[in-house]
């Protein structure tokens, strides 16, 4: 190994050190609001990677991820709760996950024989299900009002406020405590997604994306692998559903409707598509938009208070119109997302800083060629 390549992995070391302990301060000096934020993000980042995989990755479009979603909140809900199973919640996770996994292996034929914008339309139709599913199984799901969802507990430490905990001198409520889960979960996210796409099934899924006839004739298995990338974005969104469910409280199926579809899709288009650092990004702006909109509506132009009775735009349609505006700007301006536009900003950061060298030595002049010999002329 060269010098040169140990530096760059003891730089990546230091600085993904440098990013894990700035992660792990905010619930020292934040308060609930601000880290209720980052628990919506960290959901919303975990189920935007996993479709980051389906679309961007595969080439596969899909609008039915709130469905999946939906399995992971509910399947945690009901296999932990009472009615229920009534499982250990340590338990009750991955089994939710499994779930939600198993959803998209039943819809995977499909998956395997449909593309593009036929896909889309399939995957629309378990939206529709689902919603009327929730509404109507009010045994498991709680009808409309939904249901509460069980406090995590782990080896007796509960993600709840149920008992006091003050870690140096701060006190720990359930934000605090599920602030460190939801960083566990979202890094184990971002190193699996990484390693996929790095592995040889990444590579084929990628292959696949640019051309599909292509990909065939390099023995690539195009149904099986599409079906794969269906069943990996699934069990990524059914974790972002058990996140979610954790950190709301409470879980209602209007909440898993189309527009969190849409919204999922807006992530990874403005984020970037196929890069997990581009879809985090995206999760990121998407789902803290219209929460930071609704606190400082009142100090925001042509934006009304919630609740308000005035004739202005809300904060919630306020900020879908802003990121609207954005998708707009970035397939127009960079269709790579605001992964590529830091990519590009950081190559151009790094060109800035190298020295230019000019070498002020002159090379000698080589010699001008002999002459060709000419035949000796006769003389007469």
């Amino acid at each position: 190994m060269s010098d040169r390549i140990r530096a760059l992995l003891t730089r990546r070391r230091a600085t993904l050190l440098t990013v894990a302990v700035l992660l792990c301060l905010p619930p020292f000096y934040l308060d609930a609001f601000w880290l209720r934020i980052g628990l919506f993000s960290m959901a919303a980042a975990i189920g935007a990677v996993g479709l980051a995989l389906l679309s961007g990755t595969a080439g596969q479009l899909s609008l039915g991820h709130a469905f999946f979603l939906a399995v992971g909140a509910y399947g945690y809900t009901w296999l932990a709760g009472d009615p229920g199973p009534g499982l250990p919640t340590a338990l009750a996770v991955p089994l939710a996950v499994l779930m939600a996994g198993l959803a998209g292996g039943l819809f995977s034929p499909v998956a395997g024989r449909v593309k593009g914008i036929y896909l889309g339309i399939a995957t629309l139709a378990l939206v529709f299900l689902g919603h009327h599913v929730l509404l109507t199984a009010e045994s498991v799901t709680g009808g409309f009002n939904g249901r509460s969802v069980p406090p995590l507990s782990l080896g007796g430490f509960t993600f709840d406020t149920g008992d006091e905990l003050t870690v140096l001198g701060v006190p720990f409520g359930a934000e605090e405590r599920l602030w460190f889960l939801g960083l566990a979960l979202f890094a184990l996210t971002w190193f699996t997604a990484r390693g996929l796409l790095r592995s040889r099934p990444g590579r084929a899924l990628a292959a696949l994306r640019d051309s599909e006839t292509a990909a065939a004739v390099m023995g690539v298995d195009v149904a099986r692998h599409r079906s794969a990338a269906f069943v990996v974005s699934s069990m990524y969104a059914g974790l972002a559903g058990v996140l979610l469910a954790l950190a709301i409280r409470r879980v209602v199926p209007d909440y898993f409707g189309l527009v969190l579809s849409v919204d999922y899709l807006a992530m990874i288009v403005i984020g970037g598509l196929g890069s997990v650092a581009g879809a985090t990004a995206g999760a990121v702006f998407v789902t803290a938009l219209p929460l930071l909109m609704t606190r400082y509506a009142d100090q925001l132009p042509l934006v009304a208070a919630p609740g308000s009775a005035e004739g202005a735009v809300g904060p919630t349609e306020a900020a879908r119109y802003l990121y609207g505006a954005a998708i707009v700007l970035v397939l127009l301006y960079a269709p790579d997302g605001l992964h590529g536009l830091a990519r590009r900003a950081r190559d151009r950061l790094r060109r800035r800083r190298t020295p230019t060298t000019t070498q002020d030595t002159v090379l000698p002049t080589p010699p001008p060629p002999a002459a060709a010999a000419r035949p000796k002329e006769h003389t007469p």
